[in-house]
């Protein structure tokens, strides 16, 4: 008797859908078996007739316990992993950014490490390095061989997490030597700096002016300068959040030329238009980039449908409205981030299915597992994550596409008091989790498994071996 079993619901993983059972013994997926065939006999069955089981979420950019400046996140792993089971992801990345000059990129990561312990999810992590001094490539090296495969640089945010343009050419070199990944915030510090400056001049820079103290151009201005750095250092290259179809483009045209490069956006930017920031409550949408125009929203949302973003992931920082409020009259000030981990699933499937015109298309929902799951697995380089196939980890997410819910944030689990979607309806929400092997989401609620998350030590960008899952993993 095998421990568990998902059975006739339509299975959306690897690289075409069917209707099968999922058989699960000791936490892998065992075997795809033809829904013809009988159930087999197991100690729990999950009937999923008649909805679609998919692989469980893989979210390449999350910021737990982040400190960044005077603020710090209202988060632990404790309770951003278990928001993010409640939302069908079932593996996050974080990020060990240095909270000051103090503090080295490597000591970043071990404080994240031992933070992690209560983490209810996987968990891989990503360093970060603000300044280049000569131990540097030791640490990244060091970093490397602990599975910490990847290093975001910060293009802006001057004098806090902002690298300059020679510690960014160290790092890429590094990155492409140790087989790395180098992810990048993309906007044009000098722009950012000097437009804010003229609207603060003109007396406009509370939140209700976010949008026009940091420019479209800004953004795309930063990616050319980015992809001719990452040319010159043949390092690959992740954008984070990237906000415009302009931005895009230019990764679409620079993997064209041969680079390696990769897009991410966020749910916020493809449901969300600048509109926003002249509503009654504007410091929900503080974030940077921030909102864009309508046109641009849709025009961005073009080019996820037709396949030109690789991954969609939640940027969740969870601030709350007290810290948001502080300093709403001065953008410069306040917090920025938006808490998103439990809500990215709802809102990406609902943002890809309206431009898409159908829920249940098994094209569709293909394009959405991939966004989802399997493409920041892959590039991640994540063994076991993103497909349902035997020998991956047991990590489905049952839902009914055509099913709607409402965003509350008094329904929420991310430890904030709002939500930037407050109000809205959304299909793509999850009915049952299994992360693992166990069942953390069901009909009769969520089961809190405990501190039981592993850390993902990541293989090199290019050494992507099928990657099915190990048992020794740390």
């Amino acid at each position: 008797m095998t421990d568990l079993i998902v059975a006739h619901g339509l299975v959306v993983g690897g690289t075409h859908s069917a209707t099968a059972h999922v058989v699960v013994d000791d936490g892998r997926i065992t075997a795809l078996l033809d829904a013809r065939q009988p159930v087999p006999p197991a100690d729990r069955v999950i009937d999923a007739t008649d909805r679609v089981v998919l692989p469980g979420g893989v979210d390449g950019h999350c910021h737990v316990a982040q400190i960044t400046g005077p603020y710090r996140t209202l988060d632990d792993y404790a309770l951003t992993t278990a928001a993010a089971l409640r939302g069908g992801t079932t593996t996050i990345l974080d990020f060990g950014i240095p909270r000051d000059a103090t503090e080295t990129p490597l000591a970043a990561i071990e404080n994240k490490l031992d933070l992690a312990r209560q983490a209810r999810c996987d968990v891989g992590l990503h360093a970060s390095v603000i300044d280049w001094d000569p131990t540097v490539a030791d640490q990244l090296e060091r970093l490397a061989a602990l599975g910490v495969r990847s290093v975001k640089l910060y293009m802006t945010n001057r004098g806090v997490t902002m690298a300059g343009n020679d510690t960014v050419l160290k790092v890429m070199r590094e990155m492409a030597r140790l087989d790395g990944l180098t992810y990048v915030h993309a906007e044009h510090d000098a722009i950012v700096v000097d437009c804010t400056h003229e609207r603060a001049a003109a007396g406009e820079i509370g939140i209700e002016h976010l949008h026009r103290t940091r420019p479209e151009l800004a953004e795309e201005a930063s990616v050319r300068e980015v992809l001719a750095m990452a040319e010159y250092t043949g390092a690959p290259v992740y954008f984070v959040h990237q906000s415009t179809p302009g931005a895009v483009d230019l990764a679409r045209a620079a993997r064209a030329r041969g680079l390696a490069v990769h897009s991410e956006t966020c749910p916020h930017y493809l449901m969300l238009d600048d509109r926003v920031y002249a509503g009654r409550v504007p410091e929900w949408y503080a974030c940077c980039p921030p909102m864009r125009s309508p046109e641009t929203v849709a025009a961005l949302r073009d080019r996820f449908a037709a396949g030109a973003i690789d991954t969609v992931a939640s940027d969740h920082s969870c601030y709350d409205l007290t810290q948001k409020r502080a300093h709403r009259d001065d953008v410069r000030l306040m917090p920025h981030g938006l808490p998103g981990v439990e809500t990215r699933m709802p809102v990406a499937f609902t943002a890809l299915t309206d431009t898409l015109g159908s829920c249940s298309d098994p094209v569709v929902l293909q394009r959405f597992a991939d966004l989802f799951a399997a493409a920041p697995a892959r590039i991640n380089a994540i063994p076991g994550k993103g497909v349902i196939a035997p020998g991956y980890d047991a990590d489905l997410v049952v839902l009914d596409p055509a099913e709607t819910r409402t965003v509350a944030a008094a329904d929420l689990h991310m430890g904030s008091d709002f939500s930037p979607f407050e109000g809205m309806r959304l299909r793509g929400w999850p009915q049952v989790v299994i992360a693992a092997g166990r069942i953390v989401l069901d009909g009769n609620g969520f089961h809190d498994p405990g501190p039981v998350g592993r850390y993902l030590p990541r293989l090199g960008y290019r050494d992507r071996r099928p990657l099915v899952t190990t048992r020794d993993r740390a």
